[in-house]
């Protein structure tokens, strides 16, 4: 693909994330192609471009965007909040995303994964939060883009470690990775702080594998296919 077209792809993702920024949801093909002086066949060919390389996600009919990571076009168990707007978390990892891609204090709301407590805290991206919630991964990253709407629908909070051990029932299957709420601010901040930059280019496998080394989160679960397997890094 040459310049021009990689630089048209650049501009679809970029009026994806104004528009999530600026109301809280995705455009419309026929909004982005207005906005962008283009037609809506253009758009929707750009938008396949970029769910195929995993930079945004379709919905089942690719036609409207599902996720633009860290933003959700659908509610996913978290609201996020900022004085302005509101938009819906894809998962724990993606709202303190929102706060670090805004780069502004903003609230979360959701639900203890194990025991369905309301949990609320203020992401605020000059300091790590105070609470003793966790994280939990369910699907380890080499099968993230399998499913991704499910797999960001399965990194959820909990109260504690002990309640998602309870919700997993003793570990099996339904017991992945446990992360403290202070490693999760981190990863938020390193993963998406530049998300809205028009330079933005996304991880490969192995960079996304060392920035989890990096914060802890080292071992199989954590390690990411190589592209000629299974795509690239989230």
């Amino acid at each position: 693909m040459g310049a021009h077209e990689e630089q048209r792809l650049r501009e679809l993702r970029q009026v994806v994330y104004r528009e999530f920024v600026e109301e809280g949801r995705p455009p419309t093909a026929a909004e982005a192609a207005r906005r962008l002086q283009i037609g809506v066949e253009e758009v929707l060919a750009g938008w396949g471009h970029l769910h195929d390389r995993h930079v945004l996600v379709l919905d089942h009919d690719r036609v409207g965007i599902r996720m633009a990571h860290p933003f959700s076009a659908t509610p996913m168990h978290f609201v996020v909040a900022s004085a302005e707007q509101k938009w819906w978390g894809g998962c724990a990892w993606d709202s303190f995303g929102i706060m670090a891609a805004l780069d502004r204090q903003v609230l979360v709301a959701t639900t203890c994964l194990g025991c369905g407590r309301p949990l609320a805290l203020l992401a605020d991206p000059q300091a790590p939060p105070s609470e003793p919630y966790v994280a939990h991964f369910l699907v380890p990253a080499s099968r993230w883009w399998d499913d991704v709407v499910r797999t960001c629908s399965n990194i959820r909070l909990a109260c504690s470690r002990d309640h998602v051990e309870d919700w997993a029932g003793g570990g099996g299957e339904r017991l992945g990775a446990i992360v403290d709420l202070g490693t999760m601010w981190r990863l938020g901040k390193v993963w998406y702080g530049d998300r809205l930059h028009d330079d933005h280019r996304r991880r490969t496998p192995g960079e996304a594998t060392a920035v989890f080394a990096e914060l802890g989160l080292t071992g199989p679960f954590w390690t990411m296919p190589d592209p000629a397997a299974a795509g690239e890094g989230r």
